[in-house]
């Protein structure tokens, strides 16, 4: 069997269940929001937004939305990421639970801060 890789975000959102595209659907426009100069691309298979360089990835698995913010993006962050199972660049946000958009927002605006300041270091 031959697995199509998604072309766009559009393409991979719609490869999943309702209930589960009105989430990536919604993540997606948080990151938009937060990260308006970002484009939109495919990496890895994933949904991702680059500026800079990649600001995020996110991912949708049978349980759990993954967001990956490289490992700076979730260091940042880890007090309020700490309830939720990670990794060094990588977060679960269980799909049973609220998505927790306002935090989402934040780590993609350090995350753009974070690469504009590479940006004009070299």
């Amino acid at each position: 069997m031959d697995i199509k890789k998604p072309e766009n975000i559009d393409d991979y959102i719609g490869t999943f269940p309702n209930d589960v595209q009105e989430i990536l659907e919604k993540i997606r426009v948080t990151i938009q929001k937060a990260a308006p100069d970002a484009k939109e691309k495919i990496s890895y298979s994933m949904p991702a937004f680059e500026q800079n360089g990649i600001v995020v990835y996110f991912a949708a698995f049978k349980n759990h939305i993954g967001l990956y913010a490289l490992p700076s993006g979730h260091e940042a962050f880890k007090d309020e990421l700490s309830k939720y199972k990670s990794g060094k660049g990588s977060v679960q946000f269980p799909l049973d639970q609220p998505m927790p958009f306002d935090l989402i927002t934040k780590i993609v605006k350090f995350r753009v801060q974070e690469n504009l300041e590479k940006a004009k270091k070299k």
